[in-house]
């Protein structure tokens, strides 16, 4: 299985831009973009929490799971 970020998903549905939500959290827009990618091993639950606040959602808005081969550590 695969752990997948929803976070664009999110953004569009709260008609969000990345810069905006970027500020919000906190963090850099290129932190930012690297885990709407997938392209991090980890994200601190703070940081999940305030993207939670940011975008009125719960954590399982943002974090979905599939199917097949996960990526190895």
């Amino acid at each position: 299985m695969r752990i997948v970020v929803r976070l664009d998903v999110m953004l569009a549905r709260r008609k969000m831009r990345s810069k905006e939500l970027a500020e919000r959290v906190g963090i850099s827009e290129t932190n930012l973009s690297l885990l709407k990618s997938g392209k991090v091993k980890g994200i601190r639950f703070a940081t999940l929490e305030r993207l939670c606040e940011a975008l009125d959602c719960r954590p399982g808005d943002l974090l979905d799971v599939e199917p097949g081969e996960g990526s190895e550590t």
